[in-house]
């Protein structure tokens, strides 16, 4: 019997070990016999459900049957959505959750999945190609307002509306599934300004980035605080820093170690504070900061001359856009850009609220640059901002053109440019600066046109557009 009961204890004791050892060594293979099962299970929702995409997902929490009702959606047929696991608890950083994203590239945007388990990178390491059956799930917030769209499998109720809970060890089992796919996760690059509520829980990239100057000697968890250390990560963009918080869990196997104090990039996953209230980034691991590079200056104004230089505190409020040299030219509906003035301030603006017509499209368009009368560089820049936005396909978009007659708005051709642009996440009338676009490589005369796309029939597309201290520059 003594023997018997010693047997036991080795046996036992090497199962342990040898489950120990896969984890340290990375393997990540589903076991055998529980891969089996699983893979019968995931064959199985793929013969028998429907794929819908991420943005099909969201859209049946925000648009049924009414989002301000901030009432977490049961889905009841069988619809499954694929994944791609973009954050890892393996450094303590993530708590009982994980994002997936639409694509291992270039994704467009994630979705969170909340269950009650820790050490999930065991299961749904980073890259997993990871399959949700959502029959019998909830897609909801897990904080009312934080937009931050999420799985469980229950939901509870308090006096802000009704939330997603977690999914338990079985609910995991009977409707999260992987595939034997893990998946190289190349971040998608954005600047600072570009960050948005689009794009919370994907795996990003930022470029010419790093802490803020009084965070010199800090460490990434400041050890005063309970929970979470937020740090203001500063990038140069134009003639100014933009700025996010890092946020680093008191959990975290790193939180004592030093900030790095140069410039680089840093690799992260988008999310939301605690509250909602703003966007911050979290890292999977260190090694994803790579801030080795030299510090980082903002462009001095003084350095440029300014060819260009239109404010419009000169519009009449309420009245048709007419501006010397601009073009305001209607595409389709009934709408043009029209003149604003709010509290001594002048703008421009484009709306199709009221308008009666199912689309509205207008342009606004600069006066010509005579590119041979710049002997350097040549840059434009802009500050816009929107208003009752509701629809990214309520858009407002950017062109240059060098063959414009002045008059043939669409005899023309117009090549697309990358601008910082207002989208939902931002505040209503809060103008965001566009940086300065580069114009260097173009010749003759170079024109710069503002279109928006809406319509007054469609209470989704029915939003404005602000636009505001149009500038020319050259060094």
């Amino acid at each position: 019997m003594k023997t018997n009961k010693f047997l036991k204890v080795v046996l036992g004791l090497m199962v342990v070990f040898t489950v120990a050892s896969c984890v340290q060594d990375d393997d990540y293979t589903v076991p055998s016999s529980l891969g089996d099962e699983e893979n019968a299970k995931l064959n199985n929702l793929i013969a028998t459900g429907t794929e819908i995409s991420m943005a099909e997902l969201k859209a049946m929490y925000l648009t049924e049957p009414n989002p301000s009702d901030n009432v977490a959606k049961l889905l009841e047929t069988d619809i499954y959505v694929k994944g791609y696991v973009s954050s890892s608890d393996r450094t303590g950083n993530f708590f009982k959750e994980f994002f997936i994203q639409d694509s291992p590239s270039n994704p467009t945007i994630a979705i969170k999945i909340i269950l009650n388990e820790v050490d999930t990178y065991n299961q749904f390491n980073f890259g997993r190609e990871v399959y949700v059956s959502l029959k019998g799930v909830y897609v909801g917030e897990e904080r009312i307002g934080n937009q931050v769209i999420t799985l469980g499998a229950g939901t509870e109720t308090d006096q802000y509306g009704t939330t997603v809970t977690s999914f338990g060890r079985i609910q995991t089992s009977s409707h999260i599934f992987r595939s034997p796919t893990t998946e190289e996760m190349v971040p998608l690059n954005l600047t600072i300004s570009q960050l948005s509520s689009d794009y919370i829980g994907t795996f990003v990239q930022i470029d010419n980035a790093e802490f803020a100057d009084n965070l010199l000697g800090k460490r990434y968890f400041d050890p005063m605080q309970d929970f979470d250390t937020k740090r203001t990560i500063q990038a140069c963009e134009g003639f100014s820093y933009s700025t996010i918080q890092l946020e680093t869990s008191s959990f975290a196997s790193f939180r004592d170690e030093l900030l790095p104090t140069g410039n680089g990039s840093i690799k992260a996953v988008l999310n939301k504070t605690y509250d909602g209230s703003s966007l911050i980034v979290a890292i999977n691991k260190t090694e994803d900061v790579d801030f080795n590079g030299t510090r980082c200056t903002p462009l001095d104004i003084s350095d440029f001359t300014v060819l260009v230089d239109e404010d419009f505190e000169t519009a009449v409020n309420n009245t048709d856009f007419d501006f010397p040299g601009w073009t305001n030219f209607v595409e389709d509906g009934s709408r043009v850009w029209r003149e604003k003035e709010y509290s001594g301030n002048g703008y421009i603006e484009f709306s199709t609220y009221g308008s009666g017509d199912d689309v509205n499209i207008a342009w606004a368009v600069t006066p010509g640059i005579d590119m041979s009368t710049i002997g350097g560089n040549a840059f434009f820049n802009f500050q816009a901002a929107q208003h009752h936005l509701d629809s990214p396909d309520n858009t407002l978009e950017i062109f240059v053109s060098t063959d414009f007659d002045g008059s043939d708005v669409l005899g023309a051709t117009w090549e697309p440019v990358s601008a910082v642009l207002p989208t939902q996440s931002n505040s209503w009338y809060e103008m965001v600066d566009s940086g300065l676009i580069d114009i260097s490589a173009y010749s003759g005369t170079v024109y710069v046109a503002f279109k928006v796309t809406g319509s007054g029939t469609d209470e989704t597309l029915d939003g404005a557009y602000q636009i505001d201290n149009y500038k020319v520059l050259a060094n």
